[in-house]
């Protein structure tokens, strides 16, 4: 019996995106607060959002997730776990979601990032918003306790469903071309410095990807019989000229691939768990535009978004952080060549370059406490 003891709810924490034109601005607004972003800038990403109706199709990739996990957890005599969303940027809201799970009953709640790595935006970002959420309920005299599973990017049900995508999209290209076919992994860029300082070590965003990268490769050679080249390229740079961001932009590098005579490419967007903006934008329209443009035959691997297998893998990380909290001894599987994350993170990690900032889940972290 599946047991998530000493949790009382269980919260999917996410970006948030809006739902129609008259929220796109309002919602970059959001997002950028505080980083002083030029308006033109805002505007230029607006289009994004505008080329698709001004609706982001995170929230209701959000949605279908939270209704596959409820399946599951149902599945698995979880029904009795109130299962919560709440968003960083867009409605609903991380502290609206907490107060009304305290209202209901919930003191200790579980968390689930919808991002899978390191880095300060994709982790500690989500932990100061956690943060700042409970010191916010603690002035009105509500207390939560908040702990989050650990990154699940090399959980073997994230790797092994990114490994079946890479393999179904290869079925696309033309039967020709497969075992010549160059495989890349994308994922969002970061500026230099954000990986410089991410994980414990530093560093750990691109080391954390080249792992899933040589993972997921291996695990396509193995299914399919022939070795997978492949290479890690970025998406989605946002930051001025000036400032180092990771590289190879992954339209530069279709280009580059193109020149050296690599005749078909997969793209795997390993970076992200669903098909976020980032995705459909930068990769279903841009980068197959110009792949297009060079005549360079161009499949896209799809997100592990709500398939089975990752949505089980989710419930056992829940399950998996539920036993270390009652002290259980418990196996943690990986795959790849990395050994399993924490769950609190420790002083430091993925530090903020702008601010120090309280963030929750971890060692130095110091609860609001009740007098």
């Amino acid at each position: 019996m599946s047991d998530a003891s000493p949790y009382d709810a269980l919260l999917l924490l996410s970006f948030g995106g809006p739902e129609g034109p008259d929220d796109v601005m309002p919602f970059l607004e959001n997002v950028t607060r505080g980083r002083g972003i030029p308006r033109e800038r805002l505007a230029s990403v607006a289009e994004h959002y505008l080329h698709f109706g001004g609706k982001s199709p995170i929230n209701d990739q959000n949605r279908a997730l939270l209704q596959a996990l409820r399946t599951e957890m149902d599945g698995r005599g979880l029904g009795e776990l109130p299962l919560l969303w709440g968003n960083r940027n867009w409605d609903p809201f991380l502290t609206d979601t907490l107060r009304a799970a305290h209202e209901a009953g919930a003191r200790r709640v579980l968390t689930v990032f919808t991002s899978a790595y390191s880095s300060y935006s994709g982790c500690r970002q989500y932990r100061e918003d956690l943060a700042k959420s409970l010191a916010e309920l603690a002035e009105e005299g509500r207390f939560l306790e908040v702990d989050k599973v650990r990154h699940y990017y090399n959980h073997p049900a994230f790797t092994a469903v990114n490994a079946e995508a890479v393999a179904a999209a290869l079925l696309e290209l033309p039967e020709e071309l497969r075992a010549g076919a160059r495989t890349v992994f994308v994922t969002h860029s970061i500026p230099d410095a954000m990986n410089d300082v991410s994980g414990a070590d530093g560093g750990a965003y691109v080391r954390q990807h080249l792992s899933v990268a040589r993972e997921v490769a291996r695990q396509v050679s193995a299914s399919t019989g022939t070795e997978q080249a492949w290479d890690l390229a970025y998406c989605s740079r946002s930051g001025p000229p000036t400032q180092p961001w990771l590289e190879p932009d992954v339209n530069d590098h279709l280009r580059a691939l193109h020149a050296e005579g690599v005749p078909a490419v997969v793209v795997a967007p390993i970076g992200f768990v669903s098909d976020h903006m980032e995705v459909k934008f930068d990769l279903d329209t841009e980068a197959a535009e110009t792949a297009t443009e060079i005549g360079l035959p161009f499949a896209r691997a799809a997100t592990v978004g709500t398939a089975e297998p990752f949505v089980r893998g989710l419930v056992d990380l829940v399950e998996e952080r539920a036993a270390m909290a009652r002290g259980e001894q418990v196996e943690r599987p990986v795959s790849g060549d990395l050994p399993p994350s924490h769950v609190v993170c420790p002083v430091g990690c993925c530090r903020n370059l702008r601010a120090d900032l309280a963030a929750a889940t971890g060692e130095d972290y110091r609860p609001p406490v009740q007098v």
